[in-house]
């Protein structure tokens, strides 16, 4: 069968690398794709031409296409899976009304504060002057989120007052445009993050039958931090690991009955025609994990982490989410994980979160790199077609500030780690940096 996977960073590298080692795929359309994709076994990069949701309907009616995985949070937000499911395109990726979990954080806020999420206490503010005065009173630190999509950008955990007050302002006055100009405001949690990236199938279908289910995959971590010792600004994910040593089953239960259950009843409540992921953002604390955010996709960088470790079929896990209250339905699927450890450090272009120049030629030692059996997922790079680039025809140069991970298996960590430390030393552009801490003690954001 043919599958298509929409977006074009890392995450949907990994997506369409595991679903290419499906032995039911024959092709996987990548639309638009990027430089990794282009050259991927049983991948094939497609162009948008016009809208989005026009392109995938064209390309999956001209292609017969199983099904669509949407890999980004933006399109989601805009109804694409609404769309290609009225075009009789099986979507993996919810629909509208679920989307809306990650596109509003005060909407997300109001649906776990109704169904007893665990989560940190927080107000919604459009008023800069009411905004100002709740800080005020409540003090530092604090964290000030921007309501809507801002591509990382919208969260600011403010240590002082003067930093929570500038955030308030900066967020409000257009930093990250319309998307600021609600804020919700939170509580402070003591704590350090995790990821569970999750499958989700849940129709109004599935709820009658009992087959609606969220099923969560290994909690991962990914490390925001530009610099080593989670130091320096923010960044949209410097490298994941997966499994998490320090996550204990016990906390994964408390997880699954405070978090992941009551989610699970609010979808089902709310009505929720949501068959995809979702991507858990959670805090460990001395009172057990509390969700910080809902993400309605897979995390990146850990998707580049998460998939490897998995020892099912993908292709197949997709169309178990999609066949909800089927013979097949996601709630009778055996995930099964391979041992050891996956670690993916990634590397970024020089001046990255602020501004850097694009269009550098990479270059990679295929050999060594393959001696380390590490996997490269490409991000912002694309195939040069310039003259005179200094690239050679059809190579790769970069098109983003997280320009790839590489990403390595070890029955240990410590072999994981060395694999992907080694085969990061195989690649190289002008300006390219990286963390050389991922996964290591210290290297975790805590709060």
């Amino acid at each position: 069968m043919k599958v298509i996977v929409v977006g074009s960073g890392g995450r949907e590298h990994a997506i369409s690398y595991t679903l290419a080692q499906s032995a039911s795929v024959d092709e996987v359309i990548c639309i638009p794709g990027n430089g990794g994709t282009a050259f991927e076994k049983k991948c094939r990069n497609v162009d948008v031409k016009g809208s989005l949701s026009d392109t995938v309907t064209t390309v999956a009616k001209e292609t017969g296409a199983a099904f669509a995985v949407i890999g980004p949070e933006d399109p989601l937000a805009e109804g694409i899976a609404d769309v290609l499911w009225q075009a009789g395109i099986p979507t993996v990726g919810p629909k509208s009304k679920g989307a809306a979990l990650e596109a509003s954080k005060d909407l997300s806020k109001q649906f776990m504060a109704k169904y007893g999420v665990a989560c940190a206490y927080s107000s919604t503010f459009t008023d800069m002057g009411a905004a100002l005065a709740y800080v005020e009173e409540k003090g530092a630190p604090i964290v000030i989120k921007a309501d809507g999509l801002a591509a990382g950008k919208g969260v600011v955990v403010a240590k002082t007052l003067d930093e929570a007050k500038d955030a308030v302002r900066e967020l409000m006055d257009g930093k990250v445009g319309e998307a600021g100009k609600k804020l919700v405001i939170e509580e402070y949690l003591q704590g350090v993050e995790i990821s569970v990236l999750s499958a989700v199938s849940v129709t109004p279908e599935s709820a009658k039958s009992g087959k609606a289910t969220i099923v969560p995959f290994l909690p991962a971590r990914d490390h925001k931090r530009l610099l080593d010792g989670a130091q320096g600004p923010n960044t949209g994910g410097m490298g994941a690991v997966c499994p998490l040593s320090d996550v204990s089953d016990e906390t994964m239960q408390l997880f699954r009955e405070r978090i992941l259950e009551p989610t699970l009843k609010g979808m089902i409540s709310e009505n929720m025609d949501y068959r995809g992921f979702i991507f858990f953002g959670l805090m460990l604390t001395k009172d057990g994990p509390k969700c910080l955010e809902y993400n309605v996709r897979l995390g990146d960088p850990e998707t580049q982490a998460v998939l490897p470790m998995m020892d099912f079929d993908f292709a197949a896990l997709c169309q178990a989410i999609i066949d909800a209250d089927g013979k097949g339905a996601l709630a009778d699927f055996p995930l099964c994980w391979k041992s050891g450890f996956q670690v993916a450090p990634v590397a970024v272009s020089g001046g990255y979160p602020g501004s850097y120049v694009k269009g550098k030629a990479i270059t990679v030692d295929s050999e060594a790199m393959a001696k380390t059996g590490a996997k490269l997922f490409v991000a912002g790079a694309v195939n040069d077609r310039r003259a005179n680039s200094g690239a050679a025809s059809g190579a790769m140069v970069t098109s983003g500030g997280r320009v790839l991970a590489c990403s390595a298996h070890g029955a240990t960590f410590d072999e994981a780690w060395t694999k992907a430390y080694e085969a990061l030393k195989t690649v190289h552009f002008d300006g390219m940096q990286y963390r050389k801490d991922i996964g290591l003690p210290g290297a975790a954001e805590s709060n």
